[in-house]
């Protein structure tokens, strides 16, 4: 068993921009731990993630404001405070917050990330 400190590993976040349409930081949770990474994720009104897919899966738990995911060839879905979304291995997708909300999320990633390009138009329904 671990015991990990109820605080960012690293004592402070990390702005994320590689992987990240707009402005996103990142809180690792814990340290990656066998094939698992935990972060706490915030992303600034319409903020996203690019097009990626997870060897074995990840589970997002919404713990604050509204935004997005969408899987590929689908419509985006809503997501608010207390969804948990579960997006299984290898399925194409990104997400993110709302044009005019933040987002912040608990991000379980299982296995490695395959990171992809940009979502240019991410099509939010009316």
């Amino acid at each position: 068993m671990k015991v990990f400190p109820g605080r960012a590993e690293s004592g402070k976040s990390e702005q994320r921009s590689a992987t990240f349409t707009g402005t996103v930081w990142g809180d690792p949770v814990m340290p990656p731990t066998d094939g698992v990474t935990i972060n706490t994720v915030f992303f600034a009104p319409d903020s996203r993630t690019h097009w990626h897919t997870h060897e074995q899966g990840q589970v997002l738990h919404v713990t604050a404001g509204k935004g997005w995911v969408c899987l590929e060839g689908e419509a985006p879905r809503l997501i608010r405070q207390g969804d948990i979304v579960w997006i299984a291995a290898g399925e194409r997708h990104w997400h993110g917050a709302d044009i005019d909300s933040y987002l912040v999320h608990i991000a379980i990633s299982l296995g490695k990330a395959d990171w992809q390009e940009a979502v240019e138009n991410p099509g939010y329904p009316d």
